[in-house]
């Protein structure tokens, strides 16, 4: 069983491996929208005494988290990956994120903010995200970071911390190009 297991992993490597180089491949190209998922943080989730305003009452980014927000713009920049725009969610693990890896203030969009409870919320955030995606038309890349929530409900894709998800609209809903990892 341990030996099956471990063939297993050894097989998905690879295939890790030839995502990130695809996406690679498609960011090189520019005019792409990328769903970055923030760095690694140092909790699960948010305090009872939560502050979009406030640092000190969010789940922020770890040392390694900050570390692996630095390696996604090193990456970005050794790939020759142009940026055309930032566009973050409010939460500071998000805004720190974008900082470190981009050395740039990113513009503030709330609908990238953790998906709220109320459907009706929800709904119109995704409905503002996809009319974001649905209207850039750059030649350099536009990234945006987000959240696990907001990336699984606009794309079914589950990344991980400082995981990228290069998309395009397809239909009603957005077709996963490649992904990056960190």
């Amino acid at each position: 069983m341990i030996r099956f297991a471990l063939a297993l992993l050894l097989l998905a490597i690879p295939a890790a491996a030839h995502a990130t180089d695809a996406g690679w491949a498609l960011l090189r190209d520019g005019g792409h929208v990328v769903l970055l998922r923030h760095a690694m943080v140092t909790g699960t989730t948010d305090p009872a005494n939560f502050d979009i305003d406030s640092c000190a009452t969010q789940v922020n980014l770890s040392a390694r988290g900050k570390q692996q927000a630095s390696k996604i713009g090193a990456l970005f920049a050794a790939r020759a990956a142009p940026i055309e725009r930032v566009l973050s969610s409010r939460y500071c693990r998000c805004l720190d994120t974008a900082r470190i890896a981009f050395e740039a203030e990113p513009e503030l969009f709330a609908p990238l903010d953790l998906l709220k409870g109320d459907e009706t919320q929800k709904v119109a955030q995704i409905a503002a995200i996809m009319k974001e995606i649905r209207g850039y038309s750059g030649s350099d890349n536009l990234v945006m970071v987000t959240h696990l929530e907001d990336i699984v409900a606009l794309t079914g894709v589950s990344p991980r911390e400082g995981e990228a998800v290069v998309v395009e609209p397809q239909g009603d809903g957005l077709r996963v190009l490649g992904r990056v990892t960190f």
